[in-house]
């Protein structure tokens, strides 16, 4: 007998997935039209911000939950939504010159790194694992790069920003975990382990700080609290940096600046891939839990070469190919690894 609850929940992550994975195409859309990178991000986390408070603003249960919410709550939540910049800004710039396809193999790395920095800064991880999925992420990266035609070779800089981004986020990943209450060796909310036994990272309890828009999740440290509330003011910390950037940069922030032409872009990215991919990821999580989801997310990168292909005409070679398998393997190696269920965080 099907488990409805658990089939709603797959379908639930694999539509997430599928948004996200349109964010490149619709940013690539804006971009033909005359945008930049910067006033696409801002334009994308407005939107975002201005959607998710609605969300908040809408259900008595998160408004209850924003007005519980401390000012050493508060504070965090905004600072760790500036520092997501970085990883957006490096994503989105890079995809400025370099294929679609491309930048979702090398940013989907991030799990395996993810893994690692838990060696040092969160719960800590069991056996050889870990490490052999980083080899093999590092092999595929290589093959994904090294497989690029020779006529069709990005910029250097491209590459080097769509290599940044990773490395950007798994720091974002390990501090949100950390807002979580995650500690070496220890899970949010759950006492020290016993001196010998090893802790082991709850994706459930390491993602209730950031999960946005999420329906059933917490406020770190506020038990039973929605994580809408942390959600909003993630965003908002990222749109205040980003509208900030855009306009000491003269970037076209006003409706009547932008190019006609650019706005199904900007409404694609800012509702389908930062508003509803969240929502339908979050539900999702709730119902088949944050391991099994990030299970199924890593199809995300081969929704992405599928739209790529299908819609901007972009081709991996058969090289890349086997890389984007290396790195997807490695990725299943290190979410199914006992004690590494890496937080997940999706405002990318």
């Amino acid at each position: 007998m099907v488990d409805r609850r658990r089939a709603i929940g797959v379908a639930l992550v694999v539509a997430s997935s599928a948004a996200y994975a349109a964010g490149p195409l619709f940013a690539k859309g804006s971009y033909q039209a005359g945008l930049d990178w910067l006033s696409v991000l801002a334009w994308r986390f407005l939107i975002g911000a201005v959607l998710s408070w609605a969300w908040v603003l809408a259900i008595p249960t998160h408004r209850a939950a924003l007005r519980a919410m401390s000012r050493r709550r508060v504070l965090p939540a905004l600072a760790l939504g500036a520092f997501f910049v970085g990883n957006a800004a490096t994503y989105y710039a890079a995809l400025e010159t370099v294929d679609a396809s491309l930048a979702a193999l090398l940013l989907y790395i991030y799990p395996v790194l993810v893994a690692l920095l838990s060696i040092r800064f969160g719960a800590r991880l069991v056996g050889a694992r870990p490490w052999v999925a980083l080899a093999l992420a590092v092999a595929g990266a290589a093959l994904a790069l090294g497989g690029i035609p020779s006529g069709a070779v990005p910029p250097v800089a491209g590459l080097a920003l769509a290599v940044a981004s990773p490395i950007v986020y798994s720091v974002y990943i390990v501090l949100t975990a950390r807002f979580a209450g995650e500690r070496r060796g220890r899970l949010p909310g759950h006492a020290a382990p016993p001196e010998g036994v090893p802790g082991e990272l709850s994706a459930a309890g390491a993602t209730a700080s950031v999960e946005p828009l999420g329906q059933p999740a917490q406020v770190p440290g506020e038990r039973g609290a929605p994580a809408a509330p942390v959600a909003a003011l993630m965003l908002s910390g990222t749109c205040a940096v980003v509208l900030a950037l855009a306009v000491v940069a003269g970037r076209p922030i006003l409706p009547a600046a932008v190019p006609a032409a650019a706005w199904p872009g900007l409404l694609g990215i800012g509702i389908v891939t930062t508003a509803l991919a969240v929502q339908a990821f979050y539900a999702g999580t709730a119902r088949i839990g944050a391991a099994q989801a990030a299970l199924v997310s890593t199809m995300e990168p081969i929704w992405t070469i599928t739209l790529a292909t299908a819609f901007l005409g972009e081709s991996l070679t058969p090289v890349q190919l086997v890389g984007g398998g290396l790195v997807i393997g490695a990725v299943l190696i290190a979410q199914t690894t006992p004690g590494t269920a890496a937080p997940l965080v999706r405002e990318e």
